[in-house]
C-alpha cells in the first residue's frame, strides 16, 4: 500500500535548516516510493503462492486448512508440528510441498534408537593413497531445505535437543565445528496422537520452536471419494512445480514488510497477553490455566496473519487473521492444570473463548 504522508509531518520543516528540509523531504519521498514499489511485488508473490496452494490441493484431498496453514508458516520462516492419526497424508503433504515450491526434501523416521549422528552427519576417518589420515564431514539428511521429522516424539530427548539447534540457529555442530544448513529451512514435524506409550514428550522449549501446531483431521465425503476414485486408478495425479527456492525467500522477506494497522498489533498482545495465567486475568484463565504464552508467540501470530495476508491477496491483516490463527499458534504454547482436565476444559476451548472477548 502507499504510505500517506500526513500534512502535519511537514509542519516542523520551516523552523529547520535548509538543508535538513531537503533531507527530511528525500527521505520522505523514498518511503513513499518504497511503499508503492512494494505493491506490485506482493501481488506477484501472492500469485505464486495462490499457484503453489492450488497445485498441492490438486494432490492432498480435503486438507485445504492443513495445506494453507502449512503455506502460512513457510512463509513466516518457521516450523510446523502435524499432529494427526495414520493415514491423512501427512508424508504426502511434506513431498508434495516440496515440489511445488521448489525445494530439497527428505524425511527421517524417528524411532527410540535413533542418533543425533543419524540426522546431523558424522565424522569419517579417511586414508589417501599415501597414507594421509583425515577426517571427513559426510551431511545428514538435515542438510536439506523442507524436513520431515516423522513421529518425532519417539526419538529420545538426546536425539530431538540436536534437531533443536538446527531448527533455532539453522545450523548444526559436529565435533566442535559449526556447518550452516541450506536456506531456506523448515521442519515440518508429525506426531500420533494415539500411541503415546514409548514416546519422549516433547519439552516446552521445543514445542514453543514450532510456529504453529497444526491439526489434520479426517477428509469430508466428498474429498475421501476423490481421492479414493483419483489414487486407485491408473494414472496419478502429481504435483506441479509452481515456485523455486528463491520466489519463496522473496515472499518471505516480503512477509515481513506487510504493514500491519494498530488495531491487529493490540488484538494479538490482548489475546497472548490475556492467556497468561497472571495478575489481571480472567478468572476461567486463573483458574484452568498452569502457564501461558511468551513474547515468542506474539511474534508468531504476528507473522503469521501477515502471511495469511498474502496467501489471501490482502495488503494487510485483520483482526478475522487473529481470530483464524490464535488456536493453532497458541494451544502448543499454553498448559492447563489438573482441575481443568478434570472438568473437561480443553485449551482450544479457551482459546476460542479468549477470541470471542476480543475487543
Amino acid at each position: 500500500m502507499p504510505l500517506i504522508v500526513p500534512v502535519h509531518a511537514f509542519d516542523k520543516l520551516p523552523t529547520a535548516s535548509p538543508n535538513k528540509q531537503k533531507r527530511a523531504l528525500s527521505a520522505m519521498s523514498t518511503v513513499t516510493e518504497t511503499n508503492a514499489d512494494i505493491v506490485p511485488r506482493l501481488e506477484a508473490a501472492a500469485e505464486r503462492v495462490q499457484r503453489a496452494h492450488k497445485a498441492a490441493a490438486s494432490v492432498i484431498f480435503g486438507q485445504d486448512v492443513v495445506i494453507e496453514r502449512s503455506l502460512i508458516t513457510i512463509l513466516s520462516g518457521g516450523h510446523a508440528l502435524l499432529i494427526g492419526v495414520p493415514g491423512l497424508a501427512k508424508t504426502l503433504l511434506v513431498e508434495t510441498l516440496g515440489k511445488v515450491l521448489g525445494l530439497d526434501a527428505k524425511r527421517v523416521q524417528f524411532t527410540p534408537d535413533l542418533m543425533p549422528a543419524d540426522i546431523l552427519g558424522s565424522e569419517v576417518l579417511e586414508e589417501s593413497d599415501k597414507g594421509h589420515r583425515s577426517f571427513r564431514f559426510i551431511k545428514g539428511p538435515v542438510f536439506c531445505q523442507l524436513l520431515m521429522a516423522d513421529e518425532i516424539n519417539r526419538a529420545s530427548p538426546r536425539t530431538q535437543s540436536a534437531l533443536l539447534q538446527a531448527m533455532q540457529e539453522k545450523q548444526v555442530t559436529v565435533a566442535g565445528v559449526r556447518y550452516e544448513l541450506p536456506r531456506p529451512f523448515h521442519v515440518l514435524a508429525t506426531q500420533n496422537p494415539l500411541e503415546q506409550e514409548g514416546t519422549y514428550p516433547l519439552p516446552e522449549a521445543q514445542l514453543d520452536r514450532f510456529l504453529m501446531q497444526v491439526d489434520v483431521n479426517y477428509p469430508d465425503l466428498e474429498s475421501e471419494r476423490r481421492m479414493l476414485l483419483s489414487t486407485t486408478g491408473e494414472s496419478v495425479v502429481e504435483a506441479r512445480n509452481a515456485m523455486t527456492a528463491e520466489d519463496l525467500m522473496a515472499a518471505q522477506r516480503l512477509v515481513r514488510r506487510v504493514p500491519v494497522g494498530e488495531k491487529v498489533v493490540n488484538a494479538i498482545l490482548e489475546l497472548v497477553r490475556a492467556a497468561r495465567p497472571e495478575e489481571g486475568a480472567s478468572e476461567e484463565v486463573e483458574r484452568h490455566v498452569a502457564w501461558g504464552p511468551g513474547p515468542r508467540a506474539s511474534q508468531a501470530l504476528m507473522l503469521a496473519v501477515r502471511a495469511r495476508a498474502l496467501i489471501d491477496g490482502r495488503f494487510s491483516p485483520s483482526i478475522e487473521d487473529v481470530t483464524s490463527l490464535a488456536a493453532p499458534v497458541l494451544r502448543h504454547r499454553m498448559a492447563l492444570n489438573f482441575s481443568a482436565r478434570a472438568e473437561g476444559v480443553t485449551v482450544s476451548g479457551v482459546i476460542d473463548r479468549l477470541c470471542r472477548n476480543l475487543g
